[in-house]
């Protein structure tokens, strides 16, 4: 058997001739590289030691360490200049004139007088003190040696050795030869030791101080880890911002610029301080330079806050720790306790913490509300914690429509009375039908008679945007979305914002990234409690709370977006903000889907039960019994007025215009006849379970036959 060789590269080289000779090729070496000039190399090895990593540290610590020694010598010759002489009092007038402040500036003039009253009082002493010092020494001396004298009568008169009468004298005299003695030994030592003492006490004044340049100083202090903010660094960084009547003012006060300074008090998980601005110095030009001064302090601009108090010319600085403000809170109360209790009109919503470190706790009481902030930064979960919370009072009634319909408020099923789930144009119709719900519920609460009590009605729209830009038409040709009169959902949360509170029914609303056309202003104006998550510009922080929280600090916009998750500026009376601040920033509990669940649970477990009305196609056939059943629910028996609302609010449609007449044919027809029950008509579970029944077993029957 042959075997065929396949070759699968070709040979690129000729053929060769077995006779013909073997020609050797001779290639010349190549010829060796120039030497490096020796100074070449001599500038290299100089430029790498100089350079290297060691060399720069070792040099930094050298200047830093001298010029500790020397700045040392500075601020002790300033201290000791500033005792001897009125110049401390001089600055702490300039400052006072800087600052405008005459009434402390005559009082450091009447100061001053009297130092240098006191000073001239001690330099006329001074004339007469040689003579007084000389009789006092004379004087001394003899008493002295008179005492010794008589000790050493008396010794000898006891040993009866007239020889101890000098003994005592001769004692001191030996005692001061010894001094003499030991200076003499010491005196040598200290003069060559005692200029490295003075310099080590110079070095730690200096190091205490930091009296050396930036570049000069450790890796840790130069990055600002760990530094402390102290009244210096302070007003440093205030003096550094760029602000020629600041900085000019603060050269005048000299180091007397901490007087600007309220005290640093620690809050929370950074410090806080107010500083009152020199004359000539606007709130405003600060709260624009807050990166700035963030940076001159050795902050992340995130970590400064800037806020206006009361007080007139007046900032309040508060300043975080370095990373405080990247670690997560604790978790919600809601989460932790197990037996949580809620009061619509008289309890708080645990929410968060503020930047002190403090709870800080939120009243819904007849409070219409808005959140607001870019896609993906918490907005849902900040809602939803305050309506878990509120679950856990059985007086209050949900109505919940959720316009991005991803199952956020699934855990809902079973407490809210509607659940609308979904972003579409159908979504977003029942959604207002369900805002008119509200509104019609609120009419007949204002005629009621007076002193009636209700119990709190809630409706929540989040993702509100969707039915702001809703494009559908009802039949009369009305738009369900848009911000004109002609548009249903707009006219229904203007009237519950208009009149909803005086009778507990109120409207929350969460909303991404406002526009004046997807978040009308007269809707966000409506609001009383308005809270923004991180935002994209100014122009929306204002939308979102207000011109005047954000000219009195609040800046939504300065957050950071996807690491200030859950942070929120909150514009409202229902939290407690300090005296003169128009916002507060809380960071919030985060509330996962799986905790939401518990919670819920936990908040169904205290209810009789709800029936939950859900979505149902607008197209379709009503079967007004099967409606009945479902607005019903669990419950034993419902009013039959409470069912002609739960009816109208399924379909407005179909059941908007019924009346008692109308629910009462219906279930006379079907054998499910409402009754009274404690003075008042109610319709029956048991009964209208049993029509069903039967209805579907006779109509089973007459299909077999």
């Amino acid at each position: 058997m042959s075997e065929n060789v396949v070759h699968l590269h070709k040979p690129t080289d000729p053929p060769t001739d077995p006779a013909a000779p073997t020609v050797l090729t001779v290639v010349p070496d190549a010829p060796p590289a120039p030497p490096v000039p020796l100074w070449v190399r001599s500038g290299r090895a100089v430029k790498s030691a100089v350079t290297h990593e060691t060399t720069k540290t070792t040099a930094r610590a050298v200047a830093r360490h001298s010029l500790y020694t020397f700045n040392g010598g500075r601020i002790v010759a300033r201290r000791t200049w500033d005792g001897k002489t009125g110049a401390r009092y001089e600055r702490m007038i300039r400052t006072a004139e800087a600052a405008g402040n005459l009434e402390a500036a005559e009082e450091w003039e009447e100061r001053l007088q009297r130092f240098r009253a006191a000073r001239h009082h001690r330099r006329m002493d001074l004339l007469h003190s040689p003579v007084e010092a000389a009789k006092g020494v004379a004087v001394g001396a003899g008493m002295g040696i008179g005492s010794l004298v008589a000790l050493g009568v008396v010794m000898a008169v006891a040993t009866k050795d007239v020889t101890h009468v000098v003994t005592p004298l001769m004692a001191v005299v030996d005692f001061i030869n010894l001094l003499i003695t030991i200076v003499q030994v010491v005196w040598g030592p200290a003069l060559a030791i005692g200029p490295f003492l003075a310099l080590l006490a110079l070095w730690s004044v200096g190091s205490k101080q930091q009296a050396a340049p930036v570049w000069a100083l450790p890796d840790n202090v130069r990055s600002g880890e760990g530094e402390p903010i102290t009244p210096s660094i302070v007003v440093k960084a205030l003096r550094d911002l760029g602000i020629p009547a600041l900085r000019n003012a603060i050269k005048e006060m000299g180091d007397a610029g901490a007087s600007m300074l309220g005290p640093i008090r620690i809050a929370g998980c950074g410090v806080e301080v107010d500083v009152t601005l020199p004359s000539g110095v606007s709130t405003n030009e600060v709260q624009g330079k807050r990166r700035k001064l963030a940076e001159n302090l050795t902050r992340h601009e995130h970590e400064v806050f800037i806020t206006i108090p009361e007080a007139a010319r007046t900032v309040r600085l508060w300043i975080a720790d370095s990373g405080a403000l990247d670690e997560p809170i604790g978790p919600s109360p809601l989460v932790t306790d197990e037996t949580p209790t809620a009061n619509y009109k008289t309890g708080k919503a645990p929410w968060g913490q503020d930047l002190r470190g403090d709870a800080a706790a939120l009243s819904v009481y007849q409070r219409h509300l808005l959140i607001t902030g870019l896609s993906n930064q918490g907005k849902t979960a900040a809602l939803r914690a305050l309506a878990l919370w509120l679950a856990f009072d059985r007086t209050v009634e949900f109505r919940i429509a959720d316009l991005k319909g991803v199952g956020d408020w699934d855990m809902f099923d079973g407490l809210a009375t509607v659940l609308i789930q979904g972003p579409t144009d159908d979504h977003v119709i029942q959604a207002t039908e369900m805002v008119e719900g509200l509104v019609a519920e609120m009419e007949r609460r204002l005629q009621a008679p007076p002193g009636t009590v209700f119990t709190p009605l809630v409706g929540i729209v989040d993702e509100a945007q969707v039915a702001f830009m809703c494009p559908a038409k009802d039949e009369d040709r009305r738009p369900y979305g848009g911000s004109k009169a002609t548009s249903r959902y707009f006219m229904a949360v203007r009237k519950v914002h208009n009149q909803g509170r005086a009778v507990d029914v109120t409207l929350w609303e969460g909303t991404q990234d406002p526009t004046d056309q997807n978040l009308p202003k007269l809707v966000r104006e409506g609001a009383h409690t308005r809270a923004s998550l991180v935002l994209g510009t100014e122009s929306q922080a204002c939308m979102a709370l207000g011109d005047k929280a954000v000219n009195g600090g609040a800046a939504p916009h300065l957050l950071r977006q996807g690491l200030d998750k859950g942070t929120l500026v909150v514009a409202s009376d229902g939290i407690e903000i300090s005296a003169g601040q128009a916002s507060i920033t809380v960071r919030t509990h985060y509330i996962s889907t799986d905790d939401a669940k518990e919670i819920a649970a936990r908040a169904k477990a205290l209810r009789d039960g709800v029936a939950t009305l859900h979505v149902i196609d607008r197209g379709e056939e009503r079967d007004p019994l099967a409606d009945i059943a479902a607005v019903v629910g669990d419950a034993p028996r419902v009013r039959t007025k409470d069912v002609l609302v739960r009816l109208a609010t399924l379909n407005a449609d179909a059941y908007g215009g019924w009346s008692f007449i109308d629910l009462k044919r219906v279930l006379d027809d079907a054998g499910a006849e409402p009754y009274k029950s404690d003075g008042v008509m109610v319709v029956s579970r048991d009964r209208v379970a049993r029509a069903l029944a039967n209805r579907d077993t006779d109509g089973s029957a007459s299909t077999a036959e």
